[in-house]
């Protein structure tokens, strides 16, 4: 029989008690369903994560805003406030509370998704990540979104003067709200969670996000036409509170940026097979989907061209949207 002396059982303790405190746990909250693209990258985020630390470094990933009731204004808050660990939400949100977001979102701006990544990357990118202190939140990454493309129950867009008169859902971001309005539609900021009742009691007609979110949010259900316009880009921020973060060991904080650039590569090219996958189930579940000529896109392009100067001021930075723009034109 093997007898243990009391050194040995308060050994086996003290490392058993360092092993304990040596694991950490974060929660990671998105704002779309668990079949969603932001929701499958964080799940892969956190598996990386896993894998680097050994399974010492834990990260629950909650899907629809469960963490913050859905506002996702308040999540930012929240973030900031300690009572989120950590975040993903658009950049388009986080224009409201510091507007050089917004470039990221100039209509018809970015020649594709390599060149949004590409920017996302660069000096600007990594300016806005650090912009993220000034309101209490440490910037991890930034990740690329698939373009914006429009849905609604009416009618198929193929010319602006389509949307004339269209009550179109868009985020609480001004610079939506020019650019659908110049357009002759009826443009109306609401948070997503409240989207899919407005569309089905008609108090909108349409809304506009990536091909794949009438998919995991089923707007299928009460939606007729698609068409891919790729208006807009838009990125996700992945955000975390500061202290949560300084809390950490080297070792863990290592992990986290390495496995948020691994994630960013591995949504890109998943987003990228998820495209063609998610106009194939929109026209399975009853959609017609029209793409834009460039013709017809032309048209569209010429109606951004025309509010440069809106676009600039609602940036509130003019050296950053300069610099936004000779990115886009030298890359």
């Amino acid at each position: 029989m093997r007898h243990f002396t009391l050194r040995s059982l308060l050994a086996a303790a003290t490392l058993l008690t360092a092993t304990i405190a040596q694991a950490e746990t974060l929660t990671l909250s998105t704002p779309d369903p668990d079949t969603s693209e932001i929701t499958l990258a964080a799940k892969k985020f956190a598996e990386i994560v896993s894998a680097k630390t050994n399974g010492e470094l834990t990260i629950k990933v909650f899907a629809n805003g469960t963490l913050y009731g859905g506002d996702p204004a308040a999540g930012v808050k929240q973030l900031a406030g300690g009572s989120l660990d950590m975040l993903l939400n658009s950049t388009s949100l986080y224009a409201t509370f510091n507007p050089k977001f917004t470039a990221i979102a100039i209509p018809y701006q970015f020649r594709d998704i390599e060149q949004l990544r590409a920017y996302l990357d660069s000096e600007n990118g990594q300016e806005l990540e650090a912009d993220l202190g000034k309101i209490g939140i440490k910037g991890v990454d930034l990740w690329s979104r698939p373009l914006r493309q429009i849905t609604n129950s009416k009618l198929p867009i193929t010319t602006p003067a389509d949307l004339k008169g269209l009550k179109l859902r868009v985020p609480n971001n001004p610079l939506w709200v020019e650019f659908f309005g110049a357009m002759g539609a009826a443009p109306t900021p609401m948070a997503f969670a409240e989207v899919y009742n407005a569309l089905q009691l008609k108090v909108v007609d349409g809304q506009e996000n990536p091909i794949n979110v009438p998919v995991s949010a089923k707007l299928y259900e009460v939606q007729t036409y698609a068409t891919i316009s790729n208006h807009i880009a838009d990125a996700w921020v992945l955000g975390m509170n500061p202290a949560r973060y300084e809390g950490l060991s080297d070792a863990f904080k290592t992990a986290l940026t390495d496995a948020a650039k691994e994630t960013e590569a591995w949504k890109a090219t998943n987003d990228a097979a998820d495209i063609e996958k998610s106009i194939a189930t929109l026209k399975a579940n009853g959609m017609q989907v029209n793409e834009l000529t460039e013709a017809q896109r032309k048209a569209f392009v010429d109606v951004a061209s025309g509010l440069e100067d809106k676009f600039a001021a609602l940036v509130k930075d003019k050296a950053f949207f300069d610099r936004t723009r000779a990115f886009v034109t030298t890359n």
